[in-house]
């Protein structure tokens, strides 16, 4: 307990920006589908249900480098700088290799919604604005992999400042381009807002360098296979946990755009409420990766304990009270987005059911940081694998479909997933970090 209180401060200094940082980047999705809302229900669907795509995959590539938080922050714990600068090198060819593949493998989508009957309005608006969002593939992959090396080494404010300035692009950019290109122009300058924070976290870790020596412009820059392989090691669990994750989201927007337009609004636009919420628990995730990494570089093992559960305390705290907001005011919440009675109804359900499993979402996020910073990152991806898969998606379908609950039985199967997922997952933490 005591080791809880002295890192609960010291958590929470840098999970607040990281939070802020991840809040930062939802926010693009929240404008555009406010701004998509303009154009009606369709461009709402296509615009969530595109972005619903684009992630899973997307995530393959940033969760491969995830394995930089471990490498990263246990070789800064340790003060090895050199190696530090070559996980970042390491990084950056990841990004470069994975990019033009996961953009092919996007591109490949769009016939097998047609075959799964997708609604044919839905998908007139959809294939250019996911050809759109192609185009910010590279620099979304170069920016994962200079904001896990900055947050590893404690450069943390240039990682909120760029997200936080990167809706205001992307704001100018969707007033710029909607006008025009409708639906469309939202995918555009979501990409263009992607270049821009790859380009200022860039420019922060090359001032820092000028500052400190330059060491990372005196090691190679050649591909260091053996470097490579070990990232990829530790990311691509990591990956797989995401891309499972992921793609069960992509698959219930599938299910949910079987269904009216007005329930696939409402499906997208409470699962943007409750991405927004997730953000928080996100960034304290992150810095319970590098707090415990950096720990274990140390060989602190009661410290490295301490991390992980005063990061688990915040999050319960914040996601608590989440829960509590989804169930009161449900409604109000949906007609942020949208003034449409049914789409109000429907997403009002869907908040409450939210509601429940909220808590467990936040540690489960939290618990998989901490485990990835001892080096842990295939027993989240299992717990995912069996949380969704095995249990969730088959129950959010036979609830949706056979028993014609529609978008909310979707939501009780993400619900059925995510509880013993969270419960899991702190039981492996708690056992684990005895032993480390």
């Amino acid at each position: 307990m005591s080791g809880l209180r002295r890192e609960f401060g010291p958590m929470l200094k840098l999970a607040m920006p990281l939070a802020l940082a991840e809040l930062g980047w939802v926010a693009m999705g929240i404008v555009d589908t406010i701004m998509a809302g303009r154009l009606g229900a369709g461009a709402t669907g296509a615009s969530s249900l595109g972005n619903m795509l684009f992630y899973p995959v997307a995530t393959l590539g940033t969760g491969l480098l995830l394995g930089m938080d471990t490498l990263v922050a246990q070789a800064f714990g340790a003060e090895n700088q050199e190696e530090t600068r070559h996980s970042l090198v390491s990084g950056v060819w990841v990004a470069l290799f994975a990019s033009p593949i996961l953009g092919a493998v996007i591109w490949s989508l769009p016939p097998l919604l047609r075959i799964a009957g997708t609604n044919p309005h839905v998908m007139e608006l959809l294939v250019p604005f996911l050809k759109a969002l192609i185009a910010g593939i590279a620099p979304l992959l170069l920016f994962t992999a200079f904001r896990r090396y900055a947050q590893a080494v404690d450069i943390v404010r240039p990682v909120t400042f760029a997200l936080v300035t990167a809706n205001i692009v992307n704001f100018v950019g969707d007033w710029l381009l909607m006008p025009v290109f409708g639906v469309t122009g939202l995918g555009w300058s979501t990409s263009i807002a992607r270049a821009y924070m790859a380009a200022v976290l860039l420019a922060a870790i090359i001032w820092k360098e000028r500052r400190t020596g330059g060491l990372l412009f005196r090691i190679s820059w050649r591909a260091d296979v053996a470097r490579i392989r070990k990232l990829i090691a530790l990311g691509l669990p990591a990956a797989g946990q995401f891309a499972l994750e992921g793609a069960v989201f992509g698959v219930v927007a599938v299910l949910a755009a079987r269904l009216d337009e007005a329930s696939l609004a409402a499906h997208s636009i409470a699962v943007l409420v409750i991405s927004t919420t997730y953000m928080v628990p996100l960034g304290v995730s992150s810095a319970a990766a590098v707090r415990v990494g950096q720990a274990i570089g140390r060989k602190d093992r009661i410290g490295a304990a301490a991390s992980g559960w005063a990061a688990l305390l915040a999050s319960v705290l914040f996601m608590g009270a989440a829960g509590v907001a989804f169930w009161l005011l449900p409604r109000a919440i949906i007609r942020i987005f949208i003034n449409d009675s049914a789409v109000i109804a429907t997403g009002a359900v869907l908040l409450r059911i939210a509601a429940l499993f909220e808590l467990f979402d936040g540690v489960q996020v939290v618990a998989t940081g901490a485990l990835r910073g001892i080096g842990d990152t295939r027993t989240p991806m299992f717990a995912h694998f069996t949380g969704y898969w095995i249990i969730g998606l088959p129950v959010a379908y036979y609830l949706c479909f056979p028993l014609g609950w529609g978008a909310a039985g979707i939501w009780v199967g993400l619900c059925a997933a995510l509880v013993p997922i969270g419960a899991v997952l702190v039981w492996v933490w708690a056992a684990t970090s005895k032993t480390k």
